[in-house]
């Protein structure tokens, strides 16, 4: 492995994960490769994951997933500073070529927590970056191993998302949308969906937050502005400070009566 990233303490944790991730999988590895923040112009220390997928030559027998359950426990235990931000997932060829609604759980880890997942309609989105954005730490061009994907197919898959995941939490809120956090996640990805249906593309949540303060203007520049000024320098505004939880609720409610226009 050379350097994928500017951090050495995020290459250290990568280099561990690559050594357990070939040692376990064998001939069954692929690839593993960067997407999400760390590659896309988004990446904050202080709140970013560190999001990767593995591609897998074929679906995982139950021993296999086992033994990267065990190596991920290893990580998270070995005191590496960025072990407990690995996000990721273990991907088919098949399953990467193309989304399949119906395609079998694959193995995921986040954040410490491992377990099996069906890949949802944002999946479409991940595959976009992954094949445009992702960045090589081991393997071949994601390019060779991803189908392109169609504007129109990431617009679906964006109405898909907030629908099955944002749009109950205006009658049922998620109590994590209490905390500043969260908020300023909820407005910037409300910002990015909401260019990608414009669009047809997928850009940073910066850069779609800066063009949505545009393109809507007022009410919602300012929330937009705390948003970003939020993530920017979040210990100095405090939890649970930078923002109105109406405020918030009504601008995703904008955005998702967007999406049913």
């Amino acid at each position: 492995m050379a350097h994928p990233t500017p951090y050495l303490e995020i290459n250290a944790v990568l280099q561990a994960l690559l050594s357990g991730v070939q040692g376990v999988l064998g001939d069954c590895f692929v690839g593993l490769y960067l997407y999400g923040s760390l590659v896309g112009g988004d990446f904050c220390s202080q709140r970013s994951d560190i999001d990767f997928v593995v591609a897998t030559a074929g679906e995982l027998p139950n021993e296999v997933v086992a033994a990267l359950e065990a190596m991920h426990a290893r990580i998270a235990n070995s005191g590496l500073k960025w072990a407990a931000k690995l996000e990721g997932a273990y991907v088919p060829l098949d399953t990467l070529r193309r989304h399949d609604p119906s395609g079998p759980p694959c193995p995921c880890i986040n954040e410490g927590r491992f377990y099996l997942a069906a890949l949802g309609s944002d999946w479409v989105i991940q595959r976009y970056t992954l094949r445009e954005q992702g960045v090589v730490v081991e393997g071949p061009d994601p390019r060779s191993l991803i189908d392109p994907v169609q504007p129109d197919d990431l617009r679906w898959a964006v109405i898909g998302f907030l629908r099955e995941w944002w749009a109950p939490m205006l009658q049922d809120p998620d109590p994590r949308l209490q905390g500043s956090e969260y908020q300023a996640y909820a407005v910037l990805t409300m910002c990015r969906a909401l260019y990608t249906l414009r669009r047809g593309t997928v850009v940073s949540k910066m850069a779609a937050a800066r063009w949505a303060q545009e393109a809507l203007g007022e009410p919602w520049e300012g929330l937009i502005e705390q948003a970003l000024a939020w993530r920017r320098d979040a210990p100095s505004l405090g939890d649970g400070s930078a923002f109105s939880i109406d405020k918030v609720l009504g601008f995703m409610r904008c955005v998702l009566e967007q999406v049913a226009a």
